[in-house]
Parts: C-alpha cells; sequence; structure tokens
C-alpha cells in the first residue's frame, strides 16, 4: 500500500518532481513578467523601444529556461511568456524597432 501515501500526480498539469527548482522558477517568473510587459506596452505605439527590448529579453530568458526546465509546470509558465514575448516583440519591431528613432 505504498502508492496509498503518494498522491499521484502524473496526470496533472502541474505535476512536478518534489523537488525545488530556484533557477528554473526565476527564470519563469521573469519571463511571464517580461513578456506581459512586452504585451501590455505594445498597444502603445509611442512605447515601441520597451515594448521591443522587453519581448527580446522575454524571449531570450524564456528561451533558456525551456532548455533548462525539469517540469509541466515550468513548461507550462514559459510558454505562457515566450508567447506574449513574441507578440511583444513582434509588434513593437512593427511600431518603430529596437533603435527605431534613435539611430538613423
Amino acid at each position: 500500500m505504498a502508492q496509498a501515501l503518494q498522491p499521484n500526480t502524473a496526470g496533472s498539469l502541474f505535476a512536478t518532481d518534489g523537488k525545488a527548482h530556484p533557477l528554473q522558477d526565476a527564470l519563469m517568473a521573469a519571463t511571464l513578467v517580461l513578456g506581459l510587459l512586452s504585451f501590455i506596452t505594445s498597444f502603445f505605439h509611442g512605447l515601441h523601444l520597451l515594448t521591443s527590448w522587453a519581448g527580446l529579453a522575454g524571449l531570450l530568458v524564456g528561451a533558456y529556461g525551456q532548455w533548462i526546465s525539469v517540469t509541466t509546470r515550468e513548461r507550462f509558465g514559459l510558454i505562457l511568456g515566450l508567447g506574449a514575448s513574441g507578440i511583444g516583440f513582434l509588434l513593437g519591431m512593427a511600431h518603430g524597432g529596437l533603435f527605431g528613432g534613435l539611430i538613423s
């Protein structure tokens, strides 16, 4: 009856291995914050520098996080952050780019 003492998390979307992953969790949080910042600021054309740089940083941090991620929970958060970062980055590039107006 050993299985009665341990819950079955294999079928859960947020399954974890029961170990702490501080680096992976920090990368996931940073990707989500950068993605949210990039996505929200993409609605304002004048903030294209912030939008595009935050989106690019979110894409790079999220890609590294995906590379070293261990659990489904980490990958799920990273994919959400990567999607928001990608949308923000592309809209920021469409509105003026990484250096729009600063270098001509």
